[in-house]
């Protein structure tokens, strides 16, 4: 799942349909298909069929960082050329994902027009994608989805010579040899980062933030609750535990968190939602797993009466934590391919994207972009400064990153055991 699933047109986030959620679900024949291959999957056996071997995309992990191949049938654009004229720039985004003004912004200085086309899941943009149909210029995916869209040559490769403003962003995605996930940034450049920790009421609980604090809420049972995402929801039981491998493929140390949330639900009564943002500052929940991103915009829900002295949102000293980003790229089915560079481009400039995080409450990973620079913008309360992502958390933090079909599978039935009927 993403922080902005489930995003309804008006910015306020709503429960997906049954029938959404049967299409972002893997569905119980390929679930069931995953468990028999659990076993092999956790011995560390792989395929015989050496042809179906190399058709798989490599999984990137931070210790096993990939740079994807540029196909003789998909190059990046010339050098030199200029920006298409009379062109309509076609962005495919998340709901409530960007600020529309820093797009009309671009327009007015580019003499073009655009269209913001939505949508939920990931799963729904790549089904979309994957026809042919939709002639997208820019598209926001996550990296979890990256090797799979360059194996169909969905993206294009960058020319980084229309994008000089990739010099703002941390060394960490630019510098040679990164980002892990594609090295020499070949296909992508970064657009938000997050991490994932515990906000909680101040003046309602009294208890150490930690990854193990829902667990120590017994005293506020019916006002804890965690995320209803299934690879975040099982890393902090994972982490509770000090596993720290979230990408984990071993079916015990799946089925023990599995069990731990399990224990958490009897302790608490725990609820399931992604309303962190709202509950919070309105005092429904007390203690909440949470993104950061959602918890940047808590002054803007805070109950009559509440200050926001009593938010708050931890992540631990150490930075070893859940961090996420998501991706710009340039999609080869767009007509303008041109304008989607300098768009990209657009993007990474520090006033843009300071305008940007306004609207969204997702930040940027640009160097300029600090927990000084947001609160002297008076774009975050400095009481919420623990909500920005800095270099070292990228270095340090631990990500939730694409898992072989069968160990999916098992990540997924086991929170279907926990999550049903709550």
């Amino acid at each position: 799942m993403h922080p902005r699933e489930g995003w309804s047109e008006g910015g306020i986030r709503r429960r997906p349909s049954w029938e959404e959620a049967a299409i972002s679900r893997r569905s119980l024949l390929a679930g069931a298909a995953g468990l028999a291959l659990g076993g092999l999957l956790a011995s560390g056996c792989s395929t015989t069929n050496p042809a179906a071997a190399a058709s798989v995309p490599p999984l990137p992990r931070t210790d096993r960082p990939v740079k994807w191949p540029v196909y003789a049938d998909n190059k990046p654009i010339a050098s030199g050329l200029e920006p298409e004229k009379g062109a309509t720039l076609q962005l495919y985004n998340w709901v409530a994902y960007i600020n529309e003004a820093v797009i009309k912004s671009f327009c007015k200085k580019y003499d073009c027009k655009y269209a913001l086309t939505t949508f939920n899941t990931i799963e729904e943009a790549l089904a979309k994608l994957t026809t042919g149909e939709l002639k997208f210029d820019v598209f926001f995916p996550t990296v979890p989805v990256l090797g799979q869209m360059i194996a169909q040559k969905l993206i294009r490769p960058l020319n980084h010579s229309y994008i000089p403003n990739i010099a703002n962003v941390w060394a960490d995605y630019r510098d040679p040899g990164h980002p892990f996930y594609d090295q020499d940034w070949q296909y992508t450049t970064p657009y938000s980062i997050y991490t994932t920790g515990m906000a909680w009421r101040k003046d309602k609980v009294n208890l150490t933030p930690s990854w193990d604090m829902p667990w120590q809420a017994s005293a506020y049972a019916g006002k804890v609750a965690v995320l209803d995402d299934y690879r975040e929801t099982i890393s902090l039981a994972l982490m509770k535990a000090g596993n720290f491998d979230l990408n984990t493929t071993d079916p015990t140390q799946i089925q023990a968190a599995g069990r731990a949330l399990q224990q958490l639900s009897s302790l608490t009564n725990v609820r399931i939602d992604n309303n962190d943002y709202t509950d919070v500052p309105d005092g429904k929940t007390w203690v909440h797993h949470a993104w950061s991103g959602d918890m940047a915009t808590a002054a803007d829900y805070l109950a009559k009466g509440t200050s926001i002295n009593d938010i708050g949102y931890w992540f631990p000293a150490n930075h070893k934590g859940p961090v996420a980003n998501d991706l710009m790229v340039n999609l080869t089915g767009g007509s303008n391919p041109v304008l989607a560079h300098l768009f990209i481009n657009y993007m990474l400039d520090v006033n843009n994207a300071l305008n940007n995080y306004s609207y969204v409450g997702y930040m940027q990973p640009l160097t300029e972009v600090t927990p000084a620079k947001l609160t002297k913008e008076q774009l975050l309360p400095p009481q919420l400064a623990s909500t920005v992502v800095l270099p070292d958390y990228f270095r340090n933090g631990v990500f939730q990153l694409e898992l072989p079909p069968a160990a999916d599978a098992l990540w997924e039935s086991t929170w279907n055991t926990f999550s049903k009927g709550l």
